[in-house]
């Protein structure tokens, strides 16, 4: 599975990414967990907000940092 945090690095980008890292940990999950800077890239994805998620190449969540909780939903 790969999760991609896309945003400029602000910090809800951070927290989103902390909050990824924690889902999967308290989940027993394994990901490749990436941040994606580009701007280009992030418009590629069709996100006008960020901090986003997309896992497997599917946006999932934009504009709003995910809980744990939120972020575990996501997973399945």
């Amino acid at each position: 599975m790969k999760i991609e945090v896309l945003g400029t690095g602000c910090p809800k980008c951070h927290k989103t990414k902390e909050n990824i890292e924690a889902a999967l940990s308290e989940s027993g999950r394994e990901a490749e967990v990436v941040e994606v800077k580009d701007l280009k890239a992030i418009a590629a994805h069709g996100v006008m907000l960020t901090p986003a998620v997309v896992i497997d190449g599917e946006v999932k969540m934009a504009g709003k940092v995910p809980s744990v909780e939120q972020i575990k939903a996501l997973l399945g």
